[in-house]
């Protein structure tokens, strides 16, 4: 057998190549070794700026400069001096802000891109997906929002956004934009584990064009008076974990604010009575895109037991196809993006999360089906490989085991094996709720009895579900969820308001309410 080639780093993707790039495309924003905060429409070289390594290969990248709580509530402040004038804005004046937005972010695709493969370690094709879809998607809003805007108004204060790290555009920028088109002055906290300079210069673009942003880095917990509790904040959207998700929900619960609060769920896929193995084997790969570090990754599985040996005889060969490795290693320099499934998770610490884990529920008596191997994998020579974890099926996680009741947040699959129907539903509505969910079963009469009976917003027949793009609904039950549902309209109104006594479609925590 030959030996595998000899890769290297694809020409003009070095991250020294992309943060040239960056002081060339938004000098405002970028300094020699670090990016800037921006508030009070100034960009400004205050806080520490923290050391950060990038998931790729460990090589040092640019960090978050951190701000105190005290400069904190001067930036609240601020936004909120902007947000009562930028409500003013007609519309017309406010589409065309933003839609200038949103070609200058086209324009800088390539590099927005390249920085998310850098600072999160996405694959190429994922990461531009991502700025894609935050460009796409907003420009439906562009053409759709005088209809949601009908008899609606700005609210009182500024957005607050407190977002996690793995879609800093689809996501986070996504929904600044449409914060703004509808009238409010948006304020972001760059996330903490990375997308920092993809975020900045996203925010420089919509700056240039008049749109009222705020940008803050800093620790949750020291910001959280400021950009939670100040009472200049309009409303909080906060996209996270339970943990933090919980401290944020009680504040604005008591404090009565709108509020958008996605956390993290355990979503499950259901196997019963089932025999499109085909089709199955198929989807198994597209599950693990980046590693599962989606807020709508599915890494269980509950398996009717009658049916396990052939759920395995679908399922092994799929997870045994994945393509793992650096996003950005290629055999000549100048040939296209590797096609990977995932690089890293997000850093080594949670590497060593997940391999401590694994290797502690398997010490407790899982059963581990599948283990992929770093000779598989494409890396440079020599590289720095400690944020990589290699994908991992285990059958029968202990309940002492956070892999049992938890999202794991990177490449492991989980199987239960259940017989019963109500085994079934009882294990996949393990977390009190979840975003979404999917049950393969032949029979429909099956499924439309049991999936009203699974806790998750979205649930699949053999399909797997997704956040969903401009007019599609999202949202979830239990604690995945708290606060107004979002997607088409409902973002809008979320951030918005509307007649007296409105009751918007969410998760309350004095009423639930379905679209």
């Amino acid at each position: 057998m030959a030996p595998p080639p000899t890769l290297t780093l694809k020409s003009g993707t070095a991250w020294t190549d992309a943060w040239q790039r960056c002081l060339a495309a938004a000098p405002e924003a970028f300094r020699d070794d670090r990016v800037l905060n921006f508030w009070d429409s100034s960009w400004r070289p205050d806080g520490r700026a923290l050391p950060a390594t990038s998931p790729v290969d460990g090589r040092p990248i640019a960090g978050p400069p951190r701000l105190g709580p005290d400069v904190a509530r001067h930036a609240v402040h601020a936004a909120l001096d902007q947000h009562r004038a930028w409500r003013e804005v007609p519309l017309a004046e406010r589409r065309a802000r933003v839609s200038a937005t949103l070609d200058a972010l086209a324009d800088h695709r390539e590099l927005l891109a390249l920085l998310l493969v850098w600072e999160i370690g996405k694959p190429w094709k994922l990461a531009r997906a991502d700025v894609d879809r935050a460009i796409d998607g907003v420009r439906w809003y562009v053409e759709e929002i005088e209809r949601m805007l009908d008899n609606r108004a700005p609210l009182d204060g500024p957005v607050s956004n407190i977002a996690s790290w793995n879609y800093p555009m689809s996501v986070l920028v996504h929904a600044m934009l449409v914060q703004a088109l509808a009238g409010n002055a948006v304020i972001a906290k760059t996330p903490t584990d990375g997308g920092v300079a993809c975020l900045t210069l996203a925010c420089a673009l919509a700056a240039r064009e008049g749109i009222p942003v705020t940008l803050v880095s800093g620790s949750g917990g020291e910001l959280s008076e400021a950009l939670v509790r100040a009472p200049e904040i309009g409303c909080v959207s906060f996209v996270g974990g339970r943990d933090t998700g919980a401290a944020v929900a009680t504040a604005v619960a008591d404090l009565g604010k709108p509020h958008i609060l996605e956390q993290e769920g355990l979503n499950t896929w259901g196997v019963w009575n089932h025999s499109d193995w085909e089709s199955l084997t198929a989807v198994i790969p597209k599950l693990f895109d980046y590693g599962k570090q989606r807020c709508t990754a599915y890494p269980r599985f509950v398996v009717q037991r009658s049916l396990f040996d052939a759920f395995l005889a679908a399922y092994l060969p799929a997870v045994r196809t994945l393509r793992v490795g650096h996003p950005l290693a290629v055999e000549h320099g100048d040939d296209p993006y590797p096609e990977l499934d995932f690089g890293p998770v997000i850093n080594a610490a949670k590497a060593k999360e997940l391999t401590d884990q694994i290797a502690e529920a398997i010490d407790r008596g899982a059963v581990p089906l599948h283990r992929g191997s770093a000779a598989d994998a494409r890396f440079l020579p020599g590289q720095d490989t400690s944020a990589y974890v290699h994908p991992v099926t285990l059958l029968n996680p202990p309940p002492s085991s956070p892999l049992h009741h938890s999202e794991p947040f990177g490449p492991v699959d989980t199987i239960v094996l259940v017989d019963t129907e109500a085994e079934l539903l009882a294990a996949m509505n393990a977390s009190n709720g979840a975003l979404v969910a999917t049950l393969s079963t032949d029979d429909q009469a099956t499924y439309d009895r049991l999936a009203p009976q699974i806790r998750a917003f979205k649930i699949g027949h053999g399909a797997p579900r997704s956040r969903g793009d401009r007019d599609e609904l999202f949202g979830g039950f239990g604690a995945s969820w708290r606060g107004a549902f979002v997607g088409g309209e409902l973002l809008v109104h979320a951030v918005t308001r509307g007649p007296t006594g409105e009751r918007l479609p969410g998760n309350f925590p004095d009423y639930q309410l379905m679209p």
